[in-house]
């Protein structure tokens, strides 16, 4: 059995005082970014506590400050790409912000699970926290316990009927998605739907049906998947049974990427060929989405962008800076018809 690796006595603020020839509440104030420090002072205490090893204590500094300069985050199906995704650009965010996260996964659809969550990070004492794929279940709960911190979600609401709150981009990336088949000359779209549980599905779903009615059409028929690759690969069969009717949809709109390379490959199992059969867009732009046969026409929304803004929001920002616009990659599973 190995003897470990010796360790060393802890550096104290006391030692750093010393080594930089200040007082050990001057020490304090630069942890503690305090702004009426000489930047040469300052410079000098870094410089000491870098030669000297020195770790901060985030729980020591947060009893003089009320922070930990930690943002919680709440989380749920990782295994899917979205949350993963935007798992990893909140934490590029938040050490831009000079933070840091840490997370708690929780079963998004059990409201217990999503508050023991938010009770766990509140112990820690975060600043701030981050819903990430959020369910109607995650939000209400964490209403109903008023954690007493800023909450927000990494996609915004569905915009309120009366034109109030922020725009979803979630929304208006399905709108994207169906402007791009009307205008390729498809009258009869349908849509395989993300869990009616999860508020961007509700999102993709409703802006799917506004930029339908805004060119006078109504979507052809709807299914939902639990937006898994298998899912899309097991209604494939119930699809192209659809696709063989006379009023048939002619093109399919896909609550994200997965689903629609299962339904892709379900459908090349059944001879029904995309897009010489049927035209799918996807939604998300996975990483291996141009490598999919064929490379998927999907939505690109700025998950990045979307980080950036919860962050700056909780820290305080009235006006944080929004994400870019939804964008769509045409490639080559749609076509005219």
């Amino acid at each position: 059995m190995s003897e470990g690796i010796p360790g060393r006595a802890r550096v104290g603020v006391r030692d750093v005082a010393a080594a930089a020839g200040v007082s050990t509440q001057t020490v304090s104030r630069v942890i503690n970014d305090h702004p009426h420090i000489r930047p040469e002072t300052r410079d000098r205490v870094v410089a000491a506590m870098a030669e000297l090893g020195y770790r901060v204590n985030n729980a020591a500094r947060a009893l003089g400050t009320a922070t930990t300069r930690t943002i919680g985050v709440i989380a749920s199906d990782t295994d899917l790409y979205g949350p993963a995704a935007g798992i990893g650009a909140l934490e590029r965010a938040a050490r831009s912000a000079g933070r840091w996260i840490a997370t708690a996964y929780a079963d998004g659809a059990d409201a217990a699970s999503v508050a023991a969550a938010a009770d766990h990070l509140l112990a820690q004492g975060v600043d701030g926290i981050v819903v990430v794929a959020p369910h109607t279940a995650a939000l209400d709960a964490l209403a109903s316990a008023d954690p007493g911190v800023p909450v927000v979600t990494l996609h915004a609401r569905v915009e309120a009927a009366d034109g109030t709150g922020e725009p979803d981009r979630g929304a208006a990336g399905a709108a994207l998605a169906v402007e791009h088949l009307v205008d390729a000359g498809h009258r009869r779209i349908a849509q395989l739907a993300g869990p009616a549980a999860w508020l961007e599905a509700v999102a993709r779903d409703v802006g799917a049906e506004s930029a339908l009615a805004a060119r006078g059409l109504e979507l052809t028929a709807r299914w939902r998947g639990d937006w898994s690759a298998g899912s899309g690969s097991a209604l494939a069969h119930e699809i192209a049974g659809a696709l063989d009717a006379d009023d048939g949809p002619t093109a399919v709109v896909v609550a994200n990427d997965q689903m629609a390379l299962g339904l892709i490959s379900g459908l090349a199992q059944l001879g029904v060929s995309v897009p010489r059969d049927v035209s799918i867009v996807g939604f998300d732009d996975h990483p291996d989405a141009a490598f999919y046969l064929p490379s998927l026409t999907t939505v690109r929304l700025d998950v990045a962008g979307e980080a950036w803004r919860c962050v700056r929001v909780l820290l305080g920002d009235e006006h944080p800076p929004q994400p870019a616009a939804p964008q769509l990659v045409v490639r080559a599973s749609t076509r005219p018809v």
